[in-house]
């Protein structure tokens, strides 16, 4: 099936804004390449590597969106979403969905969180100390549209869930994966010892990638996924939800309402400078809120009161 395609010029600076306003219209993947690449054939980078920045000051930015999206209609709703972006600099064109996977996989490496968790793609040897029996591997393919690791709201959810296995808080635990995408959270807990996860997201693609995942790394009968409006209502000793700041605030009391008293939540996707606001929405619910930051973005985590 095609995929409309949509490539943009932008700079360094303007790359976070521009990317938030092609997710929040549904972009299914999002990609960064040099500007000034001559040869035909550049590799991407599909999100900039833990402790890097991108490495060019000019790039292209370039978005996948589903086949049969009217280009009028997109650049509309982007409009709409940043209303000081001049979005008629963009080029659009039909892309198949097989080019997006390979190039997935060919730049693709594997990448350790913690002590023990490793995110492996499907067609890369287990590295040097993820190929012995303490190291927690998520072999993982997340096609077009979800979280391969490498982004830093990830990478601070893995490293904190690798924390929690390290203290023995995993062991047996079920676990909450809210906004959970490709399900490389849920995956991961159940690799550190979980004895059970839910994945919870909006998009039925995710799902359907989450399950697929699941199976693939053989912990399918551990793990159930849900539409928001299916989602059984239950409290878990574990809950992480790696979303946007604006849904961390409009959903606080929704995810307070899922962690058991004494249990752990840990809140991604929070830009620098927006802390404040989640960490006052869920500071009547949550005692020791700590903030760690990596590049640009912040995680926040505590402990459910009572």
């Amino acid at each position: 099936m095609p995929f409309l395609e949509l490539t943009l010029p932008c700079s360094e600076a303007e790359q976070p804004r521009l990317e938030r306003a092609l997710e929040n219209v549904g972009a299914l993947a999002v990609t960064l390449a040099d500007a000034h690449a001559d040869a035909p054939d550049e590799q991407a980078i599909f999100e900039p590597g833990v402790g890097q920045t991108p490495l060019w000051g000019e790039m292209a930015l370039t978005a996948l969106f589903e086949g049969g999206t009217p280009p009028e209609l997109l650049l509309h709703a982007l409009a709409a979403a940043d209303e000081g972006v001049d979005w008629s600099r963009a080029q659009f064109r039909e892309v198949a969905d097989q080019d997006w996977e390979r190039a997935w996989m060919d730049q693709y490496e594997p990448l350790q969180f913690g002590r023990r968790t490793w995110i492996v793609p499907w067609n890369h040897a287990l590295p040097e100390g993820a190929d012995n029996d303490d190291a927690a591997v998520v072999r993982l393919d997340p096609g077009l549209a979800f979280g391969s690791g490498t982004h830093p709201t990830t990478a601070l959810c893995l490293a904190w869930l690798d924390s929690l296995a390290d203290s023995g808080e995993l062991d047996g635990a079920q676990v909450l994966d809210f906004g959970c995408g490709s399900g490389i959270l849920a995956l991961a807990a159940l690799k550190l010892g979980a004895a059970g996860a839910t994945g919870v997201d909006n998009d039925p693609q995710a799902l359907a990638a989450t399950a697929d995942n699941a199976q693939r790394n053989e912990v399918d009968d551990r793990l159930d996924v849900h539409l928001p409006e299916d989602e059984p209502v239950r409290t878990y000793p574990v809950v992480v939800a790696n979303i946007l700041a604006s849904a961390l605030v409009a959903l606080a009391d929704t995810l307070a309402s899922r962690v058991a008293p004494g249990g752990r939540i840990a809140l991604s996707g929070i830009l620098a400078g927006q802390q404040d606001e989640v960490l006052e929405r869920y500071a009547g619910a949550f005692e020791d809120l700590s903030v760690t930051q990596l590049e640009d973005w912040i995680r926040i985590s505590g402990t459910r009161r009572g």
